[in-house]
């Protein structure tokens, strides 16, 4: 009996020893495969990438499907294109600075010859005076229309009408005074026309200004009617308004470098005048001291 049992514990043991072997290769034949989560994920991403795929396989039906816009800008961009395009303000303003530049170039070139005629008949003159010995080597070149000549016949004017007071000094005096004035004549003559160039010079950058503050105004106009802020809207007043601007511009540069060069040129004048004006004092200055006129007057008297 002993022995049975001694048996069957050792036939356990050994099956539960052979149990014990067998169960990691169980174990591992229940285990499900490693590549089997890998298709699924390949799947999944699979699906996206054919879903992508499917709204480009037709792009004609998504072009239709966005509406399409479109600006219409203005076809002529051009100063003429501007000007016509503009509003009835901008316009007189832009005829105004075109006028007033017109006018800028034309007293230019009329002022430009006068006074260089003027300086040169000038600069003639009072070599002619430096070279007299007395006023008698002088007195033909009284008769002409330029300034010099008028300077001449008014000395000798005086010396004529103080034929009989011939005081050095008073003669001296009165011819002084002749001569200033005719000085003063010739110095209004040259500045004439001059005041228009400084009026342009000043006023057209504001003109144009106002041309500009319009054209803008007009551009916020068109973006509230619209209620729209793009190019098409906004760029014909702001082209309108720079036009102006531009124009201003133009006109008020040259008419203030003009000026300039005229007051440059017209002091000049002024001090050839005075040169001419001290060459007939000396010379009749000369002539008194010497005697030659009150001779003449009684030459005369005889």
């Amino acid at each position: 009996m002993r022995l049975i049992r001694l048996t069957l514990c050792r036939h356990v043991a050994v099956a539960i020893l052979a149990i014990g072997l067998l169960s990691p290769s169980l174990s591992l034949a229940q285990t499900p495969p490693p590549a089997a989560p890998a298709i699924t994920p390949a799947v999944q991403t699979a699906a996206p990438t054919a879903a992508e795929a499917a709204p480009t396989a037709n792009p004609a039906s998504a072009t239709a499907a966005v509406p399409p816009i479109t600006l219409s800008l203005p076809q002529d961009l051009s100063p003429w294109g501007m000007f016509m395009a503009a509003d009835i303000v901008v316009k007189a303003v832009m005829v105004g600075l075109a006028f007033a530049s017109v006018l800028t170039w034309t007293i230019w070139f009329a002022k430009a010859i006068e006074l260089l005629a003027a300086r040169r008949r000038l600069g003639a003159a009072i070599a002619a005076l430096a070279a007299a010995r007395a006023w008698n080597d002088v007195r033909a070149l009284q008769g002409g229309k330029d300034a010099a000549s008028a300077l001449i016949g008014a000395a000798d004017t005086e010396l004529q009408q103080s034929a009989d007071a011939m005081s050095p000094d008073g003669v001296k005096e009165r011819i002084g005074s002749r001569l200033e004035r005719l000085e003063a004549a010739a110095g209004r003559q040259m500045i004439r026309g001059t005041g228009i160039l400084a009026t342009i010079g000043a006023t057209a950058p504001f003109v144009g200004l106002f041309g500009t503050v319009w054209g803008i105004m007009n551009a916020f106009i068109g973006i509230s009617k619209s209620h729209t802020t793009n190019l098409a809207v906004v760029a014909p007043g702001i082209a309108e308004a720079l036009l102006a601007t531009a124009l201003g511009l133009v006109a008020a540069i040259p008419a203030v470098v003009m000026y300039n060069m005229f007051s440059r040129w017209i002091a000049g004048d002024r001090a050839l005048h005075g040169d001419a004006s001290a060459e007939i004092l000396r010379l009749i200055s000369r002539d008194l001291d010497r005697g030659v006129f009150n001779r003449r007057r009684g030459v005369a008297a005889e």
